[in-house]
């Protein structure tokens, strides 16, 4: 019985270090407004968010084989650490091609801690998986919506040279998972099988649930870049702009977390469809009104996008078990990087033919991933005796 029940305290230790970590992962898309605002051209801008997708999303397939291999403790918090650094400086550089650098390299410390610190959430969530994978994403979904809240007044009031303080939170995570991550003894897990001959006997369920995540991210990546630009076109003011996108954000961390309750009662691929399915019209529904309608809209809208955040990274882990981690940065990393990278042509979409062709483009792309999603044959409910005790 010990084996099943759930390390509470460690799961929630993760889940606040991964809200402070996902903080910095929504910090250049933030800053854009200003950068833009200070002369760097909106497409330009666009693909410094695709160049840190590159290594802090599809870096993580190879960040969570190693992990697979011998436990990485050290990549949470040196991880956290290294990005922190680097992203800080984003705003007071004055070289393009040295900005690109820094996001790129900042990309490497994510990708880093997500495959590393999803696996210990699955080792200490016994035989509640769906629900604390799903707290810790909501955590990290919650870190995403605050970054608007914090960085817009601050920047507003003391400008891009004074950036550099938003070193700080890193450095609180990366003192924080120093004495708390779990330890995972030498020894005190089966070595895991070879990779590709788990791949080659699953890549075709893998392959769609991918497609799942990589219409659903570029959606996601899209929506929280250019929808504070979209919203200031219609005349909303940029502080205004951050609160609509907090409660987005914040409501899919909401979502993110009923999902994966759902999930482990009703099953996985009934969260995917439905959710997907139902956050397109909702979307569309938000930019025809005003008022506090909008507002609600607004927050189902982003519930329903980030419902089966957890609920995919759950069904990979349950397709390749003996490779919890790979599969956790096939989800966390791969799948979303393949979208993230569409963010940069989004962009140049959104300079050719305006900004409100650029949104009402990525409003129906859950549409497209919750039809993807009727593919999946996996993410059945589980049993009532498999997950009780």
């Amino acid at each position: 019985m010990n084996k099943t029940s759930p390390s509470r305290g460690k799961v929630f230790s993760l889940s606040l270090a991964h809200l402070l970590n996902d903080w910095y992962m929504n910090y250049t898309q933030t800053l854009l407004p200003f950068l833009v605002a200070a002369g760097l051209g909106v497409s330009k801008g666009a693909f410094l968010i695709s160049a840190f997708t590159i290594t802090s999303s599809l870096l993580q397939p190879v960040s969570g084989y190693l992990v697979d291999q011998k436990n990485q403790r050290w990549m949470v918090y040196a991880g956290t650490l290294w990005m922190a650094v680097l992203l800080s400086l984003v705003g007071v550089l004055k070289s393009y091609p040295l900005m690109v650098l820094t996001v790129t390299l900042a990309g490497l410390g994510t990708a880093a801690f997500h495959p590393q610190a999803s696996a210990m959430v699955t080792a200490v969530s016994g035989n509640r998986k769906g629900f604390f994978q799903a707290l810790f994403v909501a955590a990290g979904n919650v870190g995403w919506a605050l970054t608007p809240l914090m960085v817009v007044p601050f920047v507003e009031a003391r400008g891009l040279e004074m950036t550099p303080i938003f070193v700080l939170p890193g450095v609180a995570v990366a003192v924080l998972l120093w004495f708390t991550a779990p330890r995972v003894p030498s020894g005190s897990r089966p070595a895991p099988p070879p990779l590709w001959p788990a791949l080659r006997s699953s890549w075709t369920e893998l392959a769609r649930v991918v497609s799942v995540v990589a219409f659903r991210s570029l959606a996601y990546f899209g929506l929280v870049t250019f929808l504070p630009l979209y919203l200031q076109s219609q005349n909303v003011s940029l502080l205004t702009g951050s609160r609509l996108l907090f409660l987005m954000l914040f409501a899919g961390a909401v979502g993110g977390l009923a999902g994966g309750f759902i999930s482990d009662l009703w099953g996985r691929k009934v969260v995917i469809v439905v959710s997907l399915l139902a956050a397109s019209p909702l979307f569309y529904l938000f930019l025809g009104t005003g008022g506090p309608l909008s507002y609600l809209l607004l927050g189902l809208a982003g519930a329903c996008l980030l419902a089966s955040f957890s609920v995919t990274i759950v069904v990979a882990q349950e397709v390749i078990t003996k490779n919890a981690a790979m599969a956790s940065g096939l989800m966390l990393g791969f799948g979303i990087g393949v979208g993230g990278l569409g963010v940069g042509l989004v962009g140049l979409l959104a300079e050719r033919m305006g900004i409100v062709y650029a949104i009402h483009l990525l409003i129906w792309l859950p549409l497209v991933a919750g039809l993807l999603g009727l593919t999946i044959k996996g993410g059945k409910a589980p049993s009532v005796h498999s997950s009780a005790g």
